[in-house]
């Protein structure tokens, strides 16, 4: 295992600068490297996916040795990060620890998982933190679960060589540390149903307006999923990868191609 009081750990989340996820994920930098920076939107970023602030200039703020707000997503923060703020190169990106579980469907919203992806893009290990919560809503999440067990997670994780263009989506459970029974190394799972929904109103002036929400639907994962993981109170670490090539559809539309356009 590599000498981890010696990284440099670059953190990150999407839920913005002020999250209570943010100083759990701190806290469990904290406990594997004495140099940790903290480069976080200036507001929640949730559901920004990979995108990139390119129509406004970023602005930064710092608040403190080591730790700034960017007002941006946390791709930017990233590339800020990395490329403007840190002296040199973070040996690690941690983001999160999410306010709800990024699983399934989810992981191609998650700015807290885009943040690791351009980590992973740009040549370091990046690992996405999320603390699960229950049907009923995100109201006491169980932050201390996350806290718990992970830096001694990351510290399995970083201790292997995950392979090229690969980053860790980790998912802790919605139970107390102590009940927590294991980890499960799991494969990207798929909910029965589209539990995105659309949510009309009418303002003062009579006008429709739309929030965007999701119902809260409990599904029948296969095995060896994220999702079942979780529901089984084990902690899910999820292997992802840069390359979205679904190599199995290649030789059909080869063959549909064969003879030109």
């Amino acid at each position: 295992m590599p000498d981890t009081g010696a990284l440099r750990i670059l953190v990150t989340n999407d839920d913005g600068i002020h999250a209570p996820g943010l100083k759990s994920l701190e806290a469990i930098a904290a406990e594997i490297s004495a140099e940790v920076w903290v480069v976080a939107p200036e507001t929640e970023q949730s559901g920004a996916s990979h995108s990139l602030t390119l129509a406004d200039p970023l602005r930064l703020r710092k608040l403190g040795d080591r730790r700034y707000a960017v007002k941006g997503t946390p791709t930017d923060c990233v590339l800020m990060g990395i490329k403007n703020i840190l002296p040199e190169r973070p040996d690690l990106i941690l983001s999160g620890v999410n306010r709800g579980q990024n699983l399934c469907e989810d992981v191609s919203y998650s700015g807290t998982v885009a943040a690791a992806m351009e980590g992973t893009a740009l040549g370091v290990r990046s690992i996405a933190l999320s603390q699960s919560h229950g049907i009923a809503g995100r109201e006491g999440l169980r932050w201390h679960t996350a806290q718990h067990h992970g830096a001694e997670l990351v510290r399995r994780l970083i201790g292997s060589d995950w392979g090229a263009g690969v980053l860790i989506n980790v998912n802790f459970p919605d139970c107390e540390p102590e009940e927590v029974k294991g980890v499960e190394i799991t494969v990207q799972g798929q909910r029965d149903q589209n539990l995105v929904m659309l949510d009309e109103r009418v303002d003062a002036r009579g006008s429709a307006y739309y929030w965007i929400g999701f119902e809260r639907k409990r599904s029948n994962p296969a095995h060896g999923t994220d999702l079942k993981a979780v529901y089984d109170n084990k902690i899910s670490v999820t292997p992802l990868h840069m390359d979205l090539t679904q190599t199995m559809a290649i030789p059909v539309l080869q063959t549909l191609f064969k003879d030109g356009v």
